[in-house]
């Protein structure tokens, strides 16, 4: 077991698991640093620990801890300066029959069928352990935060789902999964978009996107929302910044 002292808070213990194959980069192994125990994070640590570089997946609050490795970067959008692109404001457009609406967090069997559907066509090689009822229970039904369920529809078909943490200072987008097999539709970017005036509205300054992996197209998307800022080696820097680090020589 090992303490974060660096944090800002009493000294919280943390593990840090044994390799297991990377989710992002083929070929790859990974290592994660996870909080414990998990069910007794409140809505105040979560919030300084997201601050930190941490993210959770189910009851699991975790950071990447790969020795050789740092292309998980944790991102959040400055939403204060936010000012959308012209093919986000077409999306915006596009997607404003949506109806959103928050539900408890309960498991839903027709949440569960469009999980599903998303998840064995987004990954080619999908296992069961993997779209399992469990598994969709764990990853993500169980939180000790304030989350919230909305779903979207569109004149009454269920188009997307997404879960989302409140934080102190902003909220937290932990999944949103959406209709595969409707061409044409940009469900994904819609969504962020719908979590963004969502901040506005509440006056909360950060949207937190996660991890933002350059080298993977599932992840590297979110940095077509600026202005992002990156934490990096303990401190949270602009975009830009980040891009001149990662494209300067080592020296």
């Amino acid at each position: 077991m090992t303490h974060l002292y660096d944090l800002p808070i009493q000294p919280v213990q943390c593990y840090v698991t044994a390799s297991y194959p990377c989710s992002y980069l083929e070929g790859q192994n990974a290592r994660s640093q996870v909080v414990a125990p998990g069910p007794q994070i409140d809505q105040e640590l979560y919030s300084i620990l997201v601050e930190n570089g941490f993210r959770r997946s189910g009851l699991f609050t975790y950071r990447p801890h790969c020795p050789r490795c740092r292309a998980c970067i944790p991102v959040r959008i400055r939403v204060r300066d936010f000012s959308p692109s012209r093919v986000q404001r077409r999306v915006w457009k596009q997607h404003r029959c949506l109806e959103a609406r928050s539900l408890p967090l309960r498991f839903e069997p027709e949440h569960f069928s469009l999980y599903t559907r998303y998840q064995h066509a987004r990954h080619r090689e999908i296992t069961p352990d993997r779209t399992g009822e469990d598994q969709y229970r764990q990853f993500l039904l169980q939180s000790s935060l304030p989350t919230r369920l909305v779903e979207f529809r569109e004149k009454g078909q269920l188009r997307m789902v997404s879960l989302i943490d409140e934080l102190a200072q902003g909220l937290s987008s932990v999944y949103t999964f959406y209709e595969p097999d409707m061409p044409g539709t940009s469900y994904g970017t819609y969504n962020i978009l719908w979590q963004i005036e969502e901040c506005q509205t509440q006056g909360l300054p950060w949207l937190y996107l996660g991890y933002w992996i350059r080298s993977c197209a599932k992840m590297a998307y979110k940095s077509r929302f600026q202005p992002l800022e990156a934490w990096v080696s303990g401190a949270w820097i602009s975009f830009p910044e980040l891009l001149e680090s990662l494209d300067s020589p080592i020296r």
